[in-house]
């Protein structure tokens, strides 16, 4: 039978374990990961572990990308639907907001019509004397919008005329603004060339006299009116134009790109004027996606369109889209690399252990094992420790600088010093909470001394003040004079009463309420109540308030621990905690613990037992 290099005998045949401790093996286990040199023949090692390099390898990138690329795909899927969606509300908005302002343009200068024809008689706007004074000040306060104005009579013939063009006696029987104003009171008609050959459109406001109907007609500059649509613009390549319901262009048509009027009649279609910011996207012969956002005007009988191009809408999306490409790509590649490292490390430790796990007994192994937590409790202390020293050097810093600068006139100087006394405060806490980690890992019981519970309330009410204030939650105290001590740890007492405050504080969040913490003694017992006037806990829940992970907070806002934790802290002090809650009432919890005289007395006790 041929004997394997893995076999322990083999080494004992060969030469004695002190000789075989200091030189290679001539058939070692770890060759391939070691270095020493390659063994030949049926039972060599060195492929196993390659194998087992590139397995460990391929599982290292697999269980890496598997989540990065479905918690990358699922975020991007949700980041653009909502950056889109964001987006696309945002133009609907901004296109309604325009149509608003382009509808108010419209009907002030008609009700500044209105109001000329309802102030003055026929015969005073037949007179074009007259006309010019209103004109001359529609023009002051308006600033040109109005180009001209005239009356015309039941037969189309303008028969007083004030403007810049020879329009006198023209005659308008047979233009289409006459025909339509001709059965409406008031009447915008859409731009045209008409008479003057420029494009331009009319406000027209019947005005009947002596059973004689006259149309009082106003025309509006329409480089002014094209000025009002163009306003709005986002991006490079936004803007916005104007179509009637046959689908012309009541405005400058947008510059590029330059599509046929039958493109453009598809947003006039159908029941189109009736749909209010409708979303429309197309695609251009030449490839590029355009986004169109419509909503109707003037009575429905114009159409506002809002275009842009989607790579200017979305920049920010692709920019980011391409950021978290490269991301993933870097990422990829360093995951690659660190599994080919972690890989080969791993194998590498595996080979040493497989060499020397045959002179290793079960008693060294659990040492190492030992070893390995306490190690780890040390360096978590001390990594936590040296941010904390840092944190608490800064606020001694802060307080020197504080006695040192002319702060004496501002209103906040007890305030900085009552802060910075906390952070120095809460950094002393932290280095308890990390001895008590410390302590754990050794199988110790934290340090536990006399405490005055009535000042360890009064820090942790300073503590909670601000959150209670932005909660409208007013904090009293009722602390009894001359308490006893008790003897317990106070970072774990300052647990509980930060666990209670804060359930308390979350129980008024919405409502506000009042937060009151009273103090006594009963009998051999110091007790503390912890009492809001919250929403309560319901009867159902009560027997199981202590257990743990039960919780009746949203999602996200509560483990189930806080109590469970405070449960423990309490028992193990030889205390008791409970509680009596009524819904819309509020919630009292009672914390009894024995005085620390009592409970040396029956350490004592005990102890002779």
């Amino acid at each position: 039978m041929t004997e394997s290099p893995l076999d322990p005998r083999f080494f004992w045949k060969v030469r004695p374990i002190s000789a075989t401790l200091l030189e290679p093996k001539p058939r070692c286990v770890a060759q391939a990961v070691l270095g020493w040199p390659e063994m030949k023949g049926p039972n060599s090692s060195s492929d196993y572990y390659r194998y087992l390099t590139r397995n460990i390898m391929v599982i290292v990138i697999v269980v890496s990308f598997a989540p990065l690329i479905l918690f990358g795909g699922l975020v991007g899927y949700q980041f653009h639907t909502s950056y889109h969606d964001k987006v696309v509300a945002h133009l609907k908005e901004l296109v309604e907001r325009h149509k608003q302002n382009i509808d108010g343009f419209l009907y002030e200068r008609l009700a500044n019509v209105q109001m000329l024809v309802s102030a003055y008689t026929c015969a005073e706007l037949t007179d074009e004397a007259f006309l010019q004074e209103k004109f001359s000040m529609l023009r002051a306060e308006y600033g040109g919008i109005f180009v001209d104005i005239g009356l015309v009579d039941e037969q189309g013939v303008q028969v007083a005329y004030v403007g810049p063009f020879s329009l006198r006696r023209a005659v308008y029987s047979e233009a289409e603004w006459f025909k339509a104003a001709v059965g409406k009171p008031v009447y915008i008609s859409d731009v045209f060339l008409g008479l003057r050959g420029m494009p331009h459109f009319i406000i027209a406001v019947k005005k009947t006299c002596k059973d004689t109907e006259w149309i009082f007609r106003a025309t509006i500059d329409f480089v002014a009116f094209n000025s009002l649509v163009e306003g709005t613009r986002i991006g490079k390549t936004g803007s916005a134009f104007i179509l009637n319901k046959a689908g012309e262009f009541q405005t400058r048509p947008p510059s590029a790109p330059a599509l046929d009027k039958g493109f453009y009649s598809r947003f006039v279609s159908g029941k189109r004027l009736e749909e209010r910011g409708s979303k429309v996207e197309e695609v251009t012969e030449s490839g590029r996606k355009l986004i169109y956002v419509t909503t109707p005007m003037k009575n429905g009988e114009w159409i506002l369109v809002y275009q842009q191009d989607a790579s200017d809408a979305f920049s920010d999306l692709y920019s980011a889209r391409r950021l978290a490409l490269v991301i993933f790509m870097v990422g990829g590649l360093g995951i690659v690399f660190m599994a080919l490292v972690l890989s080969r490390r791993v194998v590498s430790r595996i080979a040493r252990a497989d060499l020397e796990k045959e002179m290793m007994n079960e008693q060294v192994i659990e040492a190492g094992k030992l070893a390995s937590v306490g190690e780890l409790a040390a360096g978590i202390a001390h990594e936590i420790n040296n941010p904390v020293a840092i944190m608490v050097e800064e606020a001694g810093w802060i307080e020197d600088l504080l006695e040192e600068e002319d702060l004496r006139g501002s209103r906040n100087l007890e305030e900085f010093r009552r802060a910075v006394n906390q952070i120095k405060t809460q950094g002393k806490r932290c280095k308890e909470i990390t001895h008590k980690l410390l302590s754990f890992a050794r199988k110790t019981d934290p340090t536990a001394k006399e405490i005055q519970l009535n000042d360890l309330v009064e820090e942790i009410v300073g503590l909670s003040e601000q959150r209670a204030r932005f909660s409208n939650v007013k904090i009293k105290t009722s602390l009894a004079p001359d308490l006893p001590t008790v003897l317990a740890s106070p970072s774990e007492m300052q647990q509980v009463l930060l666990n209670l405050m804060n359930n308390a504080l979350d129980a008024m969040e919405k409502t506000g309420g009042t937060l009151e913490i009273t103090s006594r003694v009963e009998g051999d017992n110091v007790v503390l109540d912890v009492a809001d006037t919250g929403v309560g806990i319901p009867k159902q829940n009560l027997a199981r308030i202590f257990d743990p992970f039960f919780t009746t907070k949203a999602v996200g806002k509560g483990t189930g621990l806080g109590l469970s934790i405070c449960y423990g802290i309490i028992k193990k002090m030889g205390g008791e905690i409970s509680v009596n809650s009524a819904v819309g009432l509020g919630t009292t919890f009672h914390i009894r613990i024995p005085k620390a005289t009592e409970r040396e007395g029956r350490a004592k006790a005990q102890g002779d037992g």
